[in-house]
């Protein structure tokens, strides 16, 4: 086993993650291909989220990250028709596990806008394809950093950013439009 100290972790989850972007807007990864490679690559480096205390733009990036891929690849998961087919607890499962991470996302997102003090952050909701997400899923971006965009459907979480002054009710582009209305 390897052992890591933590700004290595770091530069390698976060040399992986423009990677992976860089490949998906290629063409070289679908996003189906996208979520699964970074979920195994998070897998592989063996560091659990952070629980207490965000003091760094990393480690709160990490968290929304860590809980993003866990999310997208247990919803992928519950999708699938085999295992729809041949076992519908195991898919309700991993629907659950999904929801789950999808709440730990949202929370580490707020810990993350908390520790940025809001500053330099815009929301708005996102034009879409899909009508289950449409007039839900919004976009947050974090100017000060590049390639930073996060994404919710929580209301309590749009609530939060309203009530800092960050969130514009209405619909734009998204930054990753392609990403976005990909299907997986």
């Amino acid at each position: 086993m390897t052992y890591y100290k933590k700004d290595n972790v770091f530069k390698q989850f976060f040399e992986n993650r423009e990677y992976l972007i860089a490949q998906f807007k290629k063409g070289d990864l679908t996003k189906r291909e996208f979520i699964e490679e970074h979920f195994y690559f998070i897998q592989r480096l063996n560091l659990k989220p952070f629980k207490y205390r965000i003091d760094s733009f990393e480690k709160g990036l990490y968290n929304y990250q860590y809980y993003n891929m866990l999310a997208k690849y247990n919803y992928m998961k519950s999708k699938d028709k085999k295992i729809i087919e041949k076992h519908p607890t195991m898919a309700q499962e991993f629907r659950r596990k999904a929801n789950h991470f999808y709440m730990q996302k949202d929370k580490s997102t707020l810990k993350l806008l908390r520790y940025l003090e809001f500053e330099n952050v815009e929301a708005y909701y996102i034009k879409v394809k899909s009508k289950e997400l449409d007039g839900k899923l919004f976009e947050i971006v974090l100017k000060d950093y590049d390639n930073v965009i996060l994404h919710s459907i929580s209301p309590w979480l749009a609530d939060e950013l309203r009530n800092e002054w960050v969130f514009e009710d209405k619909k734009k582009k998204s930054l990753i439009d392609k990403y976005i209305n990909e299907r997986y």
